[in-house]
């Protein structure tokens, strides 16, 4: 039986090792209990307990069932795709998953309860469906997004104040490019995560790196020191709509005018928070906010097709009419 102490934790260090790295069984084992003495000082396993962690992994009826092969000195998964994060729940995780349902049901009416609630609801819906085929939740999510293995690590990283040597590779780009990069936070934007902070190399702020199949790989440096961020982000990500703020852009007033109806839909789901209404009974169909302009802006205002109108400032009445001149082209007959 495997030690149930901080076993979630072990399993995704184990998970990310056999993905990532090509460690023999000491290695292993000295990597794992730095991993835990981080979050849990003065914690670590045995010989055996971790023994006992590649018995679960490998066991295809109660365990992981992952393609670990047994008497091999670089414990490796043999199918890279491979990842626990991919398996069922087994029985004593749903066990937690379901007590801590319960659990958070106490505190029902505090305001970050509902977040916590729809990701359990979500785990619940998940596990039930792989038996059930009467889904409940449909969750507007992105199945071909391939990043979200860099989040934990870049988060860790960030909370650690590590500096990193990224390693990307543009869509558009023939080879593959290195910097050195200060994480500073992470943010979630049209279902992709992005990595915003210093590109030192470059000597620019606010570099922002997306968490996608461009995002090659990172190391940590370990003998540079970590630069802080003195950027205000909550004021940085209020005048923007998006996460690509083009260098010395300036924030501008931006007016839009919306036609059948419509402005109800964006009060709804506005894509500015910060947007205003004017009080004049002829203008209730306009809104207004302060933004810098980025195509992330023109491709939200276009969402709305025919139904609005940009009328201030002139210089995104320009884009918005070549935008729209190009697209009429498309549909000549």
């Amino acid at each position: 039986m495997a030690n149930s102490t901080h076993a979630h934790l072990r399993y995704n260090i184990l998970d990310y090792c056999f993905r990532n790295k090509s460690f023999n069984f000491e290695e292993l084992l000295k990597f794992v209990n730095e991993g835990i003495a981080e979050l849990y000082p003065g914690d670590g396993i045995s010989t055996r307990t971790l023994r006992d962690d590649l018995k679960v992994f490998r066991d295809k009826e109660r365990g992981f069932g992952a393609p670990l092969p047994e008497n091999i000195r670089v414990l490796k998964y043999t199918d890279p795709k491979f990842s626990i994060a991919q398996r069922s729940l087994m029985g004593h995780e749903q066990y937690l998953i379901d007590a801590a349902q319960q659990l958070l049901s106490r505190f029902e009416n505090h305001p970050r309860y509902d977040k916590l609630a729809e990701a359990l609801i979500k785990f619940q819906d998940e596990e039930d469906s792989e038996t059930d085929t009467s889904k409940i939740l449909f969750y507007d999510q992105n199945e071909e997004y391939k990043g979200i293995q860099h989040l934990k690590p870049l988060y860790l990283a960030i909370k650690k104040k590590e500096v990193l040597k990224i390693t990307y590779k543009g869509f558009k780009d023939e080879n593959s490019s290195s910097f050195e990069f200060h994480p500073h936070l992470l943010k979630q934007y049209n279902r992709r995560w992005f990595v915003f902070g210093l590109n030192k190399t470059r000597e620019t702020k606010e570099w922002s790196i997306p968490l996608d199949e461009r995002l090659i790989g990172f190391n940590i440096l370990e003998d540079i020191s970590y630069i802080e961020s003195n950027t205000d982000w909550d004021t940085f990500f209020r005048t923007m709509v998006g996460v690509v703020r083009p260098v010395d852009a300036e924030v501008v007033r931006v007016i839009l005018r919306f036609h059948n109806g419509r402005e109800q839909y964006f009060k709804t789901k506005p894509f500015q928070p910060d947007y205003d209404e004017f009080l004049e009974e002829d203008k209730q169909d306009q809104v207004w906010f302060d933004t810098i302009l980025n195509n992330e802006l023109v491709q939200q205002i276009l969402s709305y097709g025919h139904d609005v109108e940009v009328l201030e400032p002139k210089s995104l009445k320009h884009k918005m009419r070549e935008h729209t001149s190009v697209m009429q082209n498309y549909y000549m007959i």
